[in-house]
Protein backbone atom coordinates (compact mmCIF):
# COMPACT_ATOMS: atom_id res chain seq x y z
CA UNK A 1 0.00 0.00 0.00
CA UNK A 2 1.30 3.18 -0.88
CA UNK A 3 1.24 6.40 1.80
CA UNK A 4 -0.16 8.50 -1.06
CA UNK A 5 -3.47 6.21 -1.65
CA UNK A 6 -4.44 5.77 1.92
CA UNK A 7 -4.00 9.87 2.31
CA UNK A 8 -6.60 9.99 -0.19
CA UNK A 9 -8.54 7.21 1.04
CA UNK A 10 -8.07 9.22 4.13
CA UNK A 11 -9.79 11.97 3.00
CA UNK A 12 -12.46 10.42 0.62
CA UNK A 13 -13.65 8.93 4.08
CA UNK A 14 -13.41 12.03 5.56
CA UNK A 15 -14.86 13.60 3.31
CA UNK A 16 -17.67 11.09 1.44
CA UNK A 17 -16.83 12.63 -2.01
CA UNK A 18 -14.43 11.72 -4.22
CA UNK A 19 -13.98 15.31 -5.68
CA UNK A 20 -14.33 17.30 -2.35
CA UNK A 21 -11.26 15.11 -1.38
CA UNK A 22 -9.16 15.98 -4.65
CA UNK A 23 -10.40 19.57 -3.70
CA UNK A 24 -8.76 19.25 -0.72
CA UNK A 25 -5.54 17.82 -1.43
CA UNK A 26 -5.49 20.53 -4.80
CA UNK A 27 -4.91 17.26 -6.91
CA UNK A 28 -7.62 16.11 -10.01
CA UNK A 29 -9.94 13.96 -9.82
CA UNK A 30 -8.64 11.56 -11.90
CA UNK A 31 -5.95 10.74 -9.63
CA UNK A 32 -7.79 10.54 -6.49
CA UNK A 33 -9.75 8.20 -8.62
CA UNK A 34 -6.50 5.69 -9.36
CA UNK A 35 -5.22 6.10 -5.61
CA UNK A 36 -8.43 4.40 -4.78
CA UNK A 37 -8.52 1.71 -7.12
CA UNK A 38 -4.88 0.92 -6.48
CA UNK A 39 -5.48 0.88 -2.95
CA UNK A 40 -8.54 -1.56 -3.79
CA UNK A 41 -6.58 -3.87 -5.53
CA UNK A 42 -3.92 -3.70 -2.93
CA UNK A 43 -6.29 -4.38 -0.20
CA UNK A 44 -8.37 -7.08 -2.43
CA UNK A 45 -11.55 -5.56 -1.19
CA UNK A 46 -13.97 -2.75 -2.19
CA UNK A 47 -13.77 0.02 0.21
CA UNK A 48 -16.38 2.25 -1.38
CA UNK A 49 -19.77 1.49 -1.77
CA UNK A 50 -20.74 3.32 -5.54
CA UNK A 51 -23.82 1.68 -6.11
CA UNK A 52 -25.80 3.80 -3.88
CA UNK A 53 -26.70 7.91 -4.63
CA UNK A 54 -24.11 8.88 -2.15
CA UNK A 55 -21.39 8.09 -1.59
CA UNK A 56 -20.22 5.52 1.36
CA UNK A 57 -17.61 3.21 3.05
CA UNK A 58 -18.46 -0.79 3.00
CA UNK A 59 -17.38 -3.02 5.44
CA UNK A 60 -13.48 -3.34 4.61
CA UNK A 61 -13.21 0.25 3.98
CA UNK A 62 -14.83 1.40 7.88
CA UNK A 63 -12.34 -0.77 9.16
CA UNK A 64 -9.57 0.59 7.27
CA UNK A 65 -10.42 4.35 7.47
CA UNK A 66 -8.70 4.56 11.12
CA UNK A 67 -5.83 3.24 10.31
CA UNK A 68 -5.11 5.00 6.80
CA UNK A 69 -5.93 8.22 8.85
CA UNK A 70 -3.66 7.36 11.91
CA UNK A 71 -0.71 6.74 8.87
CA UNK A 72 -1.12 9.82 7.30
CA UNK A 73 -1.50 12.20 10.74
CA UNK A 74 1.60 10.49 11.99
CA UNK A 75 3.22 11.50 8.90
CA UNK A 76 2.53 14.72 8.59
CA UNK A 77 3.96 15.11 12.53
CA UNK A 78 6.98 13.38 11.70
CA UNK A 79 7.45 15.76 8.94
CA UNK A 80 6.22 19.03 10.88
CA UNK A 81 8.81 17.76 13.68
CA UNK A 82 11.65 17.73 11.09
CA UNK A 83 10.77 20.79 9.44
CA UNK A 84 10.93 22.78 13.29
CA UNK A 85 14.22 21.04 13.89
CA UNK A 86 15.61 22.32 10.84
CA UNK A 87 13.70 25.47 10.72
CA UNK A 88 12.63 25.52 7.43
CA UNK A 89 9.40 26.64 6.34
CA UNK A 90 7.98 24.72 3.05
CA UNK A 91 4.82 23.24 1.20
CA UNK A 92 1.48 24.61 1.40
CA UNK A 93 -0.41 26.20 4.39
CA UNK A 94 -3.89 26.15 4.50
CA UNK A 95 -5.26 28.46 6.45
CA UNK A 96 -9.45 28.39 7.43
CA UNK A 97 -11.02 32.14 8.47
CA UNK A 98 -13.45 34.39 8.09
CA UNK A 99 -14.18 36.64 5.05
CA UNK A 100 -13.34 39.95 6.88
CA UNK A 101 -10.07 38.79 8.70
CA UNK A 102 -8.99 37.43 4.99
CA UNK A 103 -9.76 40.81 3.68
CA UNK A 104 -9.00 43.62 6.10
CA UNK A 105 -6.12 41.61 8.44
CA UNK A 106 -4.38 38.45 6.64
CA UNK A 107 -4.10 39.75 2.82
CA UNK A 108 -2.70 42.84 3.14
CA UNK A 109 0.63 40.84 5.29
CA UNK A 110 0.33 37.94 2.46
CA UNK A 111 3.03 39.82 -0.18
CA UNK A 112 5.63 40.55 2.36
CA UNK A 113 5.35 36.79 4.05
CA UNK A 114 5.26 35.21 0.51
CA UNK A 115 8.60 36.99 -0.06
CA UNK A 116 10.14 35.94 2.56
CA UNK A 117 9.19 32.75 2.62
CA UNK A 118 9.55 31.83 -0.57
CA UNK A 119 8.85 27.63 -0.37
CA UNK A 120 5.71 28.07 1.54
CA UNK A 121 2.47 28.43 -0.74
CA UNK A 122 -0.92 29.86 1.23
CA UNK A 123 -4.33 28.35 0.39
CA UNK A 124 -7.06 30.79 2.48
CA UNK A 125 -9.70 29.42 3.05
CA UNK A 126 -12.47 31.84 3.48
CA UNK A 127 -15.26 30.36 5.69
CA UNK A 128 -16.35 30.69 9.49
CA UNK A 129 -18.40 27.34 10.15
CA UNK A 130 -16.96 24.66 12.79
CA UNK A 131 -13.66 22.42 11.75
CA UNK A 132 -12.69 19.57 12.95
CA UNK A 133 -9.26 19.65 12.51
CA UNK A 134 -7.82 16.42 12.84
CA UNK A 135 -9.81 15.54 10.34
CA UNK A 136 -10.49 18.36 7.71
CA UNK A 137 -6.76 19.70 5.93
CA UNK A 138 -6.35 22.44 7.49
CA UNK A 139 -3.11 23.43 9.35
CA UNK A 140 -4.39 26.85 11.02
CA UNK A 141 -7.94 28.41 11.74
CA UNK A 142 -8.38 32.09 12.64
CA UNK A 143 -11.62 33.34 14.25
CA UNK A 144 -13.15 35.91 15.69
CA UNK A 145 -15.08 36.38 19.17
CA UNK A 146 -15.19 33.58 22.26
CA UNK A 147 -14.20 30.01 21.44
CA UNK A 148 -15.64 26.82 22.83
CA UNK A 149 -13.83 24.46 24.87
CA UNK A 150 -11.37 22.42 22.97
CA UNK A 151 -7.91 20.58 22.91
CA UNK A 152 -6.76 22.87 20.90
CA UNK A 153 -4.12 25.71 21.25
CA UNK A 154 -5.94 28.95 20.88
CA UNK A 155 -3.11 32.15 20.38
CA UNK A 156 -4.40 35.39 20.79
CA UNK A 157 -3.62 37.73 17.27
CA UNK A 158 -5.22 40.67 18.63
CA UNK A 159 -8.35 42.13 20.11
CA UNK A 160 -10.75 44.41 18.10
CA UNK A 161 -12.62 47.20 19.79
CA UNK A 162 -16.37 47.50 18.43
CA UNK A 163 -17.36 50.56 17.39
CA UNK A 164 -20.60 52.44 16.83
CA UNK A 165 -20.87 54.27 14.05
CA UNK A 166 -23.66 56.19 11.01
CA UNK A 167 -22.64 58.22 7.79
CA UNK A 168 -23.12 61.70 8.35
CA UNK A 169 -25.55 61.66 5.82
CA UNK A 170 -27.65 59.62 8.05
CA UNK A 171 -26.90 61.37 11.16
CA UNK A 172 -27.91 65.04 9.34
CA UNK A 173 -31.21 62.58 7.87
CA UNK A 174 -31.83 60.98 11.27
CA UNK A 175 -30.35 62.87 13.78
CA UNK A 176 -27.70 61.93 15.92
CA UNK A 177 -28.98 59.61 19.29
CA UNK A 178 -27.40 61.06 22.48
CA UNK A 179 -27.74 57.51 24.21
CA UNK A 180 -28.46 53.91 23.36
CA UNK A 181 -32.13 54.16 24.45
CA UNK A 182 -32.52 56.45 21.03
CA UNK A 183 -31.46 54.09 19.03
CA UNK A 184 -34.97 52.56 19.09
CA UNK A 185 -35.53 55.57 16.84
CA UNK A 186 -33.07 54.26 14.05
CA UNK A 187 -32.16 51.75 11.68
CA UNK A 188 -29.82 49.40 13.23
CA UNK A 189 -27.94 47.59 10.81
CA UNK A 190 -26.26 43.98 12.85
CA UNK A 191 -24.70 40.28 12.00
CA UNK A 192 -27.79 38.44 13.04
CA UNK A 193 -31.52 38.35 13.06
CA UNK A 194 -32.17 37.98 16.59
CA UNK A 195 -32.41 40.71 19.31
CA UNK A 196 -28.84 41.78 20.34
CA UNK A 197 -27.42 44.17 23.47
CA UNK A 198 -26.59 47.40 21.71
CA UNK A 199 -23.95 50.08 23.25
CA UNK A 200 -20.67 51.01 23.53
CA UNK A 201 -19.64 49.53 26.61
CA UNK A 202 -20.59 48.14 30.03
CA UNK A 203 -20.98 51.95 31.59
CA UNK A 204 -23.91 53.06 33.95
CA UNK A 205 -24.21 56.41 32.77
CA UNK A 206 -26.47 57.68 30.30
CA UNK A 207 -24.88 56.50 27.39
CA UNK A 208 -26.01 52.87 28.90
CA UNK A 209 -26.85 50.05 27.02
CA UNK A 210 -30.05 48.11 25.70
CA UNK A 211 -31.43 45.43 23.46
CA UNK A 212 -33.39 46.08 20.01
CA UNK A 213 -33.87 44.15 17.28
CA UNK A 214 -31.79 45.09 14.10
CA UNK A 215 -33.70 46.70 10.60
CA UNK A 216 -30.68 45.16 8.72
CA UNK A 217 -29.24 42.32 9.29
CA UNK A 218 -25.68 41.79 7.31
CA UNK A 219 -23.87 38.84 8.39
CA UNK A 220 -20.28 39.79 7.86
CA UNK A 221 -18.37 43.17 8.58
CA UNK A 222 -16.56 43.84 5.23
CA UNK A 223 -20.45 43.42 3.44
CA UNK A 224 -22.10 45.67 6.34
CA UNK A 225 -19.45 48.38 5.82
CA UNK A 226 -20.55 50.04 2.38
CA UNK A 227 -24.23 50.13 3.62
CA UNK A 228 -23.67 51.72 6.94
CA UNK A 229 -21.20 54.49 5.01
CA UNK A 230 -24.29 54.25 2.26
CA UNK A 231 -26.03 55.70 4.89
CA UNK A 232 -28.39 52.95 5.52
CA UNK A 233 -28.42 52.95 9.37
CA UNK A 234 -26.31 52.58 12.26
CA UNK A 235 -23.76 49.55 13.00
CA UNK A 236 -21.11 48.30 15.31
CA UNK A 237 -18.05 47.55 13.57
CA UNK A 238 -14.69 46.38 14.57
CA UNK A 239 -12.36 48.81 15.17
CA UNK A 240 -9.83 47.42 12.48
CA UNK A 241 -13.36 48.01 9.31
CA UNK A 242 -14.01 51.33 11.27
CA UNK A 243 -10.44 52.90 11.52
CA UNK A 244 -10.52 54.26 8.20
CA UNK A 245 -13.69 55.51 7.06
CA UNK A 246 -14.11 57.13 10.54
CA UNK A 247 -10.60 59.07 10.01
CA UNK A 248 -11.74 59.96 6.44
CA UNK A 249 -14.95 61.17 7.11
CA UNK A 250 -17.19 58.28 5.64
CA UNK A 251 -18.30 57.89 9.05
CA UNK A 252 -18.57 59.32 12.34
CA UNK A 253 -18.31 57.37 15.85
CA UNK A 254 -20.49 57.80 18.11
CA UNK A 255 -19.48 58.16 22.15
CA UNK A 256 -15.98 57.65 21.26
CA UNK A 257 -15.49 58.65 24.77
CA UNK A 258 -16.57 55.17 25.80
CA UNK A 259 -14.79 52.11 25.15
CA UNK A 260 -16.30 49.38 23.37
CA UNK A 261 -16.92 45.51 23.52
CA UNK A 262 -13.44 44.08 22.84
CA UNK A 263 -13.83 40.87 21.00
CA UNK A 264 -10.70 38.52 20.75
CA UNK A 265 -9.16 36.98 17.55
CA UNK A 266 -7.32 33.57 18.00
CA UNK A 267 -5.38 31.47 15.92
CA UNK A 268 -6.09 28.03 16.89
CA UNK A 269 -3.96 24.63 15.83
CA UNK A 270 -3.93 21.11 17.32
CA UNK A 271 -2.42 20.52 20.67
CA UNK A 272 -1.41 17.03 19.32
CA UNK A 273 1.12 18.43 16.24
CA UNK A 274 4.48 19.98 16.11
CA UNK A 275 4.44 23.32 15.19
CA UNK A 276 5.27 22.93 11.68
CA UNK A 277 7.64 25.78 10.65
CA UNK A 278 5.21 26.80 8.20
CA UNK A 279 2.26 27.08 10.76
CA UNK A 280 5.35 28.93 13.34
CA UNK A 281 6.43 31.60 10.85
CA UNK A 282 2.99 32.87 9.55
CA UNK A 283 2.00 33.18 12.93
CA UNK A 284 4.71 34.91 13.67
CA UNK A 285 4.70 37.28 10.67
CA UNK A 286 0.82 37.77 11.20
CA UNK A 287 1.50 39.10 15.29
CA UNK A 288 4.35 41.40 13.98
CA UNK A 289 2.05 42.76 11.20
CA UNK A 290 -0.83 43.52 13.48
CA UNK A 291 0.91 45.20 15.83
CA UNK A 292 2.97 47.49 13.90
CA UNK A 293 2.41 51.39 14.99
CA UNK A 294 1.91 52.43 11.51
CA UNK A 295 -0.69 49.84 10.48
CA UNK A 296 -3.71 51.57 10.63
Amino acid sequence: MQLDDLRAFARIADLLSVSAAARALSVPKSSISRSLARLERDVGAALVDRSTRHLRLTDAGVALYPHALRIAVDVDEAAAALDGLAGVARGTLRVSLPFTVAVALVSPMLPAFLAANPKVRVVLDVENHFIDMPVEPVDLVIRVGALTDSDLIARRLMSSETWTCASPAYLTARGTPASVADLGDHTLIAYSDRATTWGPGPFGDAVGRAEFLPGVVVSDSAALLPVVVGGGGIARLPDFIAAAPVADGRLVRLWPGHGGDLIDIHAIYPSRHSLSAKVRVFIDALLAWLHEPDRR
